[in-house]
């Protein structure tokens, strides 16, 4: 037995604007270029659902209507629709139709739900949730990446902290940013921490591109970042234990200042 039942309506959430209506097809619908068909479609529902377009429990458009809207094939809906089932945030039952499951139940460590939670209108409590996962994972991680990393690793660290000093864009910053971060993971020697590094680098990219535009002093940053490769670099776990979680700190004012 399921502890919620669908909602019999099929409209979005009250107050969504007239072009998020599911019969009305937006000129600006996500397209991933060089994607297929299914996996564009996905990603536009997906966003959809994600930012409370479609409240959990509400039913679906069904195939025909999703066809219409996005001028696609209803064999590409349904793959669409299995990719965003496969990600726990649909269900499905025959006679019924395509509903969204409860917030609890998504997967939230997959890459596209990331990426589309991170633009929703809840983005900084997720920014905070980011946040948490870093206190928790990153101080340890960096502590043993000091007394495990080998020089390849360490190396990878260090281009990684030198190119964040050298970027001439708040992109690529950001890029080497995530890079130093999931490299510090990786070296840390403990095998599980490395998928779920890679899960999280879009929500690291989405939280590093907050962070850096609201610090008016990037050397300030650079400089944390760059005592946190010194002491991995040395192989003084506690000193990098302390410089991570200097540098996190930092990003909760941040935070805060919003």
């Amino acid at each position: 037995m399921r502890d919620a039942k669908p909602k019999k309506e099929t409209s979005p959430a009250k107050g969504g604007s007239a072009e998020r209506q599911a019969g009305v097809r937006r000129t600006d619908a996500a397209r991933i270029p060089g994607s297929s068909v299914h996996t564009s479609l996905a990603s536009e529902i997906g966003l959809r659902i994600v930012r409370g377009d479609y409240p959990p429990g509400t039913i679906l458009p069904n195939e025909a209507k999703w066809s219409e809207t996005f001028s696609v094939s209803r064999s590409a809906v349904r793959e669409a629709i299995k990719m965003l089932m496969a990600k726990s945030l649909l269900a499905s039952r025959p006679k019924i139709g395509s509903w969204v499951e409860p917030k609890e139940r998504w997967n939230l460590l997959d890459r596209d739900v990331l990426a589309w939670y991170a633009t929703s209108p809840d983005r900084e409590v997720f920014l905070k949730t980011v946040q948490e996962f870093r206190h928790i994972i990153e101080p340890e991680a960096s502590a043993f990446a000091a007394m495990r990393r080998t020089d390849e690793q360490m190396a990878e660290i260090s281009q990684a902290c030198r190119e964040m000093g050298e970027a001439p864009s708040l992109q690529e910053r950001t890029r080497a940013d995530t890079r130093f971060h999931l490299a510090i993971l990786r070296a840390s020697g403990n095998d599980l921490l490395v998928p779920l590094g890679v899960l999280i680098e879009s929500a690291f990219d989405h939280l590093f591109t907050y962070t850096t535009r609201e610090l008016d002093d990037l050397q300030h940053a650079q400089k944390m970042h760059e005592a946190i490769e010194k002491n991995i670099r040395l192989q003084r776990p506690d000193a990098a234990r302390a410089a991570v979680r200097k540098l996190l700190a930092n990003t909760d004012g941040v935070i805060r200042s919003r």
